[in-house]
């Protein structure tokens, strides 16, 4: 053998045997001990950003999907293609295909607005689709200051129905937004609001009416505000200060204004306080001219099922179903999942943006369930009387 080929042997013989030497040595086979206090660096680990928080529920539960609602469906509280623009507008006949797909027979459209603006609605949804579309009109809110408003808008009003509108929608901005010359907010019970108030019950309309907001909004934005990420992310839907009334003063003086009108049907919209039920049940039994819908507050009511389950059986001639989410068919099964199972533990529509917390089921009784679903809606619907002084609806 060359002395070259003794060198490379000897190489190979001996660089395992140093790689052995220098190897570390391997890891002990017995276990950690399992401890009982937390980890000294715990609480500097903790540095996930709450909008990266996305726990899978461990739960072992049943879960049943409800691709269609077993009543049809009077959706009383939504935006679709609306003449306010607040949500996207949609081919309008791929609105009435999630309605078909999900046992959905009318909706109502709150945001009609008024003249050629509400027209257009009515062309465009009303028209062509009878029977599956209501739109409701609105105020005119550059005229306040008007010597003869409360009489002005009545004129815009009958006009509205006259055209095809079926009732009158008031946003939040009634009490939180609207002001008149002096800078001073409209508030909810002010006389010169009194004629429409009449109005409408003289041509039998219901009044949709949103005041308030979810109680968190009325509280400082910080680390104990439950709808901490909503309102970092819609920082105008925050009514905390000095410059708003606080929620229950909106709310009475909504209350003041359905006690001085009991000849108008009114809809609480949002429930009213869904946070309260005790108070929206207080509310119910003084003014039997309002009734609620739970648009937008499927999580606050989810979230304490028993109380929702009680007061939704005790005033079931009372509650109407209502969205305010879009249009979209998982929407909707979510609303039929939590109305008709008794299903726990799931996540509401839109969650986590309207609090980090999950829902249960209501498995509410057939009788109950379609008076939700449509019976009251149409009840109070019929209560149209027409638009008066020689113009056909």
């Amino acid at each position: 053998m060359s002395s070259k080929a003794t060198w490379v042997l000897a190489l190979l013989l001996i660089v395992p045997m140093v790689r052995a030497q220098t190897a570390p040595a391997p890891a002990s086979a017995e276990p950690a001990q399992i401890g009982y206090k937390a980890a000294t660096d715990a609480e500097q680990k903790k540095t996930l950003l709450l909008r990266d928080f996305h726990p899978v529920q461990m739960l072992h539960v049943p879960t049943h999907q409800v691709p269609k609602a077993k009543f049809y469906v009077i959706d009383v509280h939504n935006h679709v293609n609306d003449a306010a623009g607040i949500d996207e507008h949609m081919d309008p006949k791929r609105v009435v295909e999630v309605m078909n797909n999900t046992n959905v027979r009318t909706v109502v459209i709150l945001t009609g607005m008024w003249g050629d603006k509400l027209q257009h609605v009515i062309d465009e949804m009303v028209k062509p689709y009878p029977g599956r579309f209501i739109v409701f009109t609105q105020l005119d809110w550059s005229k306040v200051d008007d010597p003869d408003f409360g009489q002005e808008m009545v004129r815009q009003l009958d006009d509205a129905v006259a055209r095809g509108a079926r009732g009158l929608k008031f946003l939040k901005d009634l009490g939180l937004g609207v002001r008149d010359k002096s800078g001073k907010l409209l508030a909810i019970d002010d006389p010169r609001l009194d004629p429409v108030w009449q109005e409408c019950g003289r041509l039998g309309i219901p009044v949709s009416i949103h005041t308030g907001d979810p109680e968190a909004f009325f509280l400082p934005t910080d680390a104990k505000n439950e709808r901490y990420e909503e309102l970092t992310e819609h920082p105008d839907w925050s009514f905390y200060g000095p410059q708003y009334p606080k929620l229950k003063e909106l709310l009475e003086a909504r209350n003041r204004v359905f006690a001085r009108h009991p000849g108008t049907r009114f809809v609480s919209l949002h429930m009213g306080w869904p946070e309260n039920l005790p108070w929206v049940a207080r509310m119910l039994d003084e003014h039997p001219n309002v009734m609620v819908e739970f648009g937008a507050r499927e999580a606050e009511l989810g979230r304490q099922p028993r109380q929702t389950r009680e007061f939704f059986l005790k005033y079931q001639d009372r509650v109407m179903f209502g969205t305010d989410n879009g249009m979209d068919e998982e929407m909707y099964r979510n609303h039929f999942r939590w109305l008709e199972t008794a299903d726990e533990s799931f996540d509401p529509w839109g969650f986590p943006g309207q609090g980090r917390w999950e829902i249960y089921g209501l498995a509410l009784p057939d009788p109950v369930l379609e008076k939700i679903d449509h019976l009251n809606a149409e009840k109070m619907f019929r209560q149209f009387k027409g638009v008066g002084k020689g113009v056909k609806p």
